[in-house]
């Protein structure tokens, strides 16, 4: 069963990495923090994963934890240990990092840690630096057939784009990604999306103010809270 999966996942990878590119991406509003300066593939992240290698050197982390990987919204969770209580977690998010930067560094950061679940969040910068919604999700989808090969038995949550207001102007295709991000994941059976994007959108239908730092991006305690509130059942095994 696990190899027909992990087929049929790279196969799905393939095709959206194959799709027809969609219209450029919005430009950022000018309010929008600056992006990473573009480095080359073998230097982007580089000083961070390993500083996570000289920390799991002094302090290896135990097998079947539960392991929080991803952008800044991850990196930026200092709380996970008082958020999910009586499991072993793991934090290693590093920011600004984008889909391929994880398929770049799972060796490194992801495997070795053989953990119980995953919890992923990546796309947020994807969109924002112009990548269509079929490649993030093709990179999803590389994801969980890397997983399914190597961690069989590892399940996979992975979290939709969040909304934020510096970003709303790539709200369309963010919402678009979300959806074809669904539908990579209903091909494993052991993986589960997980939607943040809804919960975190007011009455008004737009982004909670509460939710986010000055920044209009990265999120307050209260953002926090609400991941929590959303995440911990699924963590803990419920569907």
């Amino acid at each position: 069963m696990f190899a027909r999966r992990s087929t049929s996942l790279a196969a799905l990878a393939l095709a959206l990495a194959c799709a027809k590119p969609g219209p450029p991406a919005a430009t950022p509003p000018a309010s929008a923090p600056v992006a990473l300066k573009q480095l080359p593939d073998t230097a982007r992240f580089a000083s961070e994963i390993n500083a996570f290698a000289r920390a799991d050197s002094a302090s290896p982390p135990p097998h079947g934890a539960v392991l929080f990987v991803g952008s800044s919204s991850i990196r930026f969770w200092d709380t996970l240990a008082a958020d999910f209580p009586g499991l072993a977690v793991i934090n290693r998010g590093f920011g600004g990092s984008r889909m391929d930067d994880l398929l770049r560094y799972a060796d490194r950061i992801v495997f070795p840690y053989a953990p119980k679940t995953i919890v992923l969040y990546e796309g947020d910068n994807d969109i924002a630096e112009g990548r269509t919604p079929a490649r993030v999700a093709g990179d999803v989808a590389d994801f969980l057939s890397r997983v399914r090969t190597r961690l069989p038995a590892t399940r996979v949550i992975v979290l939709s784009i969040k909304p934020s207001p510096v970003r709303w102007n790539l709200v369309d295709r963010m919402r678009e990604a979300n959806a074809l991000i669904e539908r990579v994941v209903e091909h494993d059976t052991a993986a589960r999306y997980v939607d943040v994007f809804t919960p975190m959108l007011g009455a008004n239908g737009r982004p909670r103010p509460e939710l986010f730092r000055d920044d209009s991006l990265h999120m307050t305690r209260a953002g926090y809270e609400l991941w929590r509130g959303i995440l911990d059942p699924v963590v803990r095994g419920g569907r």
